[in-house]
C-alpha cells in the first residue's frame, strides 16, 4: 500500500547534529563502522601471496602489494568515502537507497531515472551476497590462529567457526544495546593490537616505509602486468568493508567517522600491514599467516581471543545492515512486508527481522562447511563489494554533475580516478569467479530477481485496481446519500487517497451500509529516511462524511497507523473504540492471457503475497477492529 512520492513542504525530519559528543561518536564508529575493514590485516595480505594467483616472497612483491594497498586505501576511502560520498548525505543518511532517493529528489523525473533505480537495486542485492561471505571469512579467518599457536588445535577451527557464529544469530533477537556499549573499546584494544604489532616488526627493517611511495606499486606492474592485475583480485581485500562507512553516516554522523579514519584506523592498519611485510623482509615461510606470526609466541593465543572478538563485532555490524537495509527495501516497495521486532526502547534503529536472520544464518553456515578454510572463501570475497563500488561511483557521477554541478574538469577528474580504480579491482576480481567468485553473484541474481518482481507485481496490482477504481468525488456523489449510514468510523487503506479502495467496493455490496464517517487513508513513504512527527499526517475533507487522510513516513520510519491517527483531534478527534479497519486481501492467479510478468514471475510474485505478514500486524492495527474483505485478481 506504500508508495514513494515528493513529501510536503516542510515535512521532513532534519538529519541534525548527533547530541553526543565527537570523541563518543568517534568510539561507537571505531566499534560498529570499520569491524569489517579493520579484520582485513587477518586475511589480505596471506591472500596477496598465496591466493589464487601467488606472488613470490621478495622485495619487488612486497613493497609492490602494500604500495597498492596504500594508495587503494587512500583512493577509495579517504578520497571516494570519506571526502566526496559522505558529502552526499539524505538527511544525514548514506547507502545505495539514500543516495538514489537524493538523486530522484532533486532531479524528478528523467529518461534514466529507471536505470539508476536498477543500479540501486542491483548494489542492494549485491550487498546480501557481501552480508553472508563477511561473517564467515572473518570468524573461520581469526579462528585459524588456532593452528599457528598449536598444529594441534587445527581440527577445532571448524566447529569452534560454527558454533560463534550460531551464537551470534540466536542472540539477534535479543538485540544489541548492551553488547553494544563495549564493541568500541573492544575495537579500539584491537586496533592497538595492530599498531603494535606493527611497529615491533617495522622496527627490525625499517625501509618498509617506503612503501607509502606509489612508484612501487608501478614497478610492480611494469615487472609482469598480468600478475600485478591479477593480485589487485587480493589487494581489493584490504579495503573491503569501506563501503559500510557511507551506509552507516547517519548513525554516527560524517565528522566522527571521517575523523576515526584519519587520526586512528588507518594509521593502525597501514601499520600492521608494513609490520607484516617487514615479516616477510626477514622469513618468507611466515607468508602462511603472517599476522599471527608477527607476534611472539606468548602473545598468539591472546590475539586469537582478540581478533575473534573483532570478527564478531565487525559480523555484528554486516548482520545489521542486512536488517537495515531490509527494512528499508519494504518500505520503499521491493520486498513484501517482513515481521520486525524492535529490540531496543530507546534505539529506533536497532530491529530484529527473524526471516533475514535465519535465512543469513543457513547460509554462512553453508558457507563455512561447504569452503573451510579462509583462503577459499577469500576468492569468494571482492566481485560483490567491487560490484557495489562501482554502482556508487556510477551514482556519484550522477549527483556530482546534474545536481552539485561541479566544474566539469574538476568532476570528470574526480570520478575518472574513481572509475578506473574501481573498474580495475571488479575485472581483477572477475578472475576469481571460478575459485567461488560465483557466490555472491549468484546470490546477487536471486536477490534482484525477488526485489524486482516485487516492484513489478506491485506496480501491475495497482494498476489493475486504478483500473477498477472509482473516483472518490464520483463516488461521494453518487452513494453517500442513498446507503444507509451507521454509527462509527471505518478506515479503508488505499494504494492512493483519491480514489475509491476495492474493500470499500466489496462492503458497500456485501453489507450495503457506510459508517457516518468514512476515512480513505494512503501511507505514502517518502524519499527521505524521516518524517517529523508533527508532519505525519495530511488531512483533507472530501465532504459527506468522507475524509482523505495521507501518512507520510521516511523509508527508515516504523509504519504505526493507530498511533498516526491520534493527531486528528483538530479534525473531530479519533476514537480506536468507534472505528473499523477495512483491509483488503487479493487472491492473485497467475495466468499467460493478461499482458504482465512472466509466468514464473507472477507465481513468485503471489507466492510472496502470500507468505508476506498481513497489513494487520505491519501497521500495527489492534486485531480486534479489522475486517478483511478477500477478492481474485488475475495479473
Amino acid at each position: 500500500m506504500a508508495t514513494i512520492a515528493e513529501p510536503p513542504a516542510a515535512s521532513v525530519a532534519s538529519g541534525g547534529p548527533h547530541r553526543h559528543s565527537l570523541p563518543a561518536l568517534m568510539l561507537g564508529a571505531i566499534g560498529v563502522v570499520y569491524g569489517d575493514i579493520g579484520t582485513s590485516p587477518l586475511y589480505a595480505m596471506k591472500e596477496s601471496f598465496i591466493g589464487p594467483h601467488p606472488l613470490a616472497v621478495d622485495r619487488l612483491h612486497i613493497f609492490g602489494v602494500l604500495s597498492l594497498i596504500f594508495w587503494s586505501l587512500m583512493v577509495i576511502v579517504t578520497l571516494k568515502y570519506v571526502l566526496v560520498a559522505m558529502r552526499a548525505d539524505n538527511r544525514g543518511e548514506g547507502g545505495s537507497f539514500a543516495l538514489l532517493a537524493l538523486i530522484s529528489r532533486n532531479l524528478g523525473e528523467k529518461r534514466w531515472t529507471y536505470g539508476l533505480v536498477v543500479l540501486g537495486v542491483l548494489a542492494t542485492s549485491l550487498f546480501y551476497g557481501d552480508a553472508m561471505i563477511t561473517p564467515a571469512i572473518s570468524v573461520l579467518s581469526a579462528v585459524e590462529g588456532l593452528n599457528i599457536v598449536n598444529p594441534a588445535f587445527g581440527h577445532l577451527v571448524l566447529p569452534i567457526s560454527v558454533v560463534i557464529l550460531v551464537a551470534l544469530f540466536f542472540v539477534q533477537s535479543h538485540g544489541t544495546a548492551r553488547v553494544g556499549a563495549i564493541f568500541g573499546p573492544v575495537v579500539l584494544i584491537y586496533f592497538a593490537a595492530l599498531a603494535a604489532l606493527g611497529v615491533a616488526n617495522i622496527i627490525s627493517h625499517p625501509e618498509i616505509i617506503e612503501i607509502v611511495s606509489p612508484h612501487w606499486a608501478v614497478r610492480f606492474f611494469l615487472h609482469d602486468q598480468t600478475l600485478a592485475f591479477l593480485a589487485m583480485g587480493s589487494v581489493f581485500l584490504a579495503v573491503t568493508g569501506a563501503e559500510t562507512l557511507y551506509a552507516d553516516m547517519g548513525h554516527f554522523g560524517r565528522r566522527a567517522i571521517g575523523f576515526s579514519w584519519l587520526t586512528l584506523v588507518y594509521p593502525c592498519l597501514m601499520l600492521n600491514y608494513m609490520g607484516q611485510g617487514a615479516l616477510l623482509l626477514g622469513n618468507p615461510e611466515a607468508v602462511a599467516n603472517p599476522f599471527y606470526l608477527m607476534a611472539p609466541e606468548w602473545a598468539r593465543l591472546p590475539l586469537v581471543f582478540i581478533a575473534t572478538a573483532a570478527t564478531i563485532i565487525a559480523s555484528q555490524a554486516v548482520i545489521s545492515g542486512a536488517f537495515s537495509v531490509t527494512h528499508q527495501a519494504v518500505q520503499l516497495g521491493f520486498l513484501p512486508r517482513l515481521r520486525t521486532e524492535h529490540t531496543s526502547e530507546r534505539a529506533a534503529g536497532q530491529i530484529y527481522i527473524p526471516a533475514v536472520n535465519w535465512g543469513l544464518l543457513v547460509m554462512i553456515v553453508l558457507l563455512v562447511l561447504g569452503f573451510r578454510e579462509s583462503t577459499k572463501l577469500a576468492s569468494a570475497y571482492g566481485i560483490a563489494v567491487s560490484g557495489t563500488m562501482i554502482i556508487t561511483t556510477v551514482m556519484l557521477a550522477v549527483l556530482i554533475f546534474q545536481v552539485w554541478k561541479w566544474n566539469r574538469v574538476l568532476a570528470s577528474l574526480v570520478i575518472g580516478t574513481f572509475a578506473l580504480v574501481d573498474g580495475s579491482f571488479f575485472a581483477s576480481n572477475l578472475s576469481k569467479i571460478a575459485d567461488g567468485g560465483w557466490f555472491p553473484l549468484v546470490v546477487a541474481a536471486v536477490i534482484f530477481t525477488v526485489l524486482t518482481t516485487w516492484a513489478t507485481g506491485r506496480r501491475l496490482l495497482r494498476e489493475r485496481l486504478e483500473h477498477d477504481s472509482i473516483p472518490l468525488e464520483v463516488f461521494i456523489k453518487s452513494a453517500a446519500r442513498s446507503v444507509h449510514r451507521v454509527r462509527g468510523t471505518s478506515v479503508f487503506l488505499s494504494a492512493s487517497a483519491d480514489v475509491v479502495p476495492s474493500a470499500l467496493l466489496h462492503n458497500l455490496k456485501h453489507n450495503q451500509v457506510l459508517h457516518e464517517r468514512v476515512i480513505i487513508l494512503n501511507v505514502s513513504v517518502e524519499e527521505v529516511p524521516h518524517v517529523a512527527p508533527e508532519q505525519r499526517l495530511e488531512f483533507h475533507d472530501a465532504g459527506q462524511g468522507f475524509c482523505r487522510v495521507i501518512l507520510h513516513y521516511g523509508f527508515m520510519d516504523e509504519v504505526d497507523i493507530p498511533q498516526a491517527l491520534t493527531s486528528m483531534h483538530s479534525t473531530g478527534g479519533f476514537d480506536m473504540m468507534s472505528t473499523s479497519f477495512f483491509l483488503g486481501r487479493q487472491k492473485l492467479i497467475a495466468t499467460r492471457e493478461e499482458p504482465g510478468m512472466a509466468l514464473w514471475r507472477e507465481q513468485l510474485f503471489a507466492f510472496m503475497m502470500r507468505t508476506s505478514e498481513s497489513a494487520m500486524e505491519f501497521f500495527k492495527l489492534p486485531t480486534n477492529r479489522v475486517v478483511e474483505l478477500g477478492s481474485q485478481l488475475r495479473i
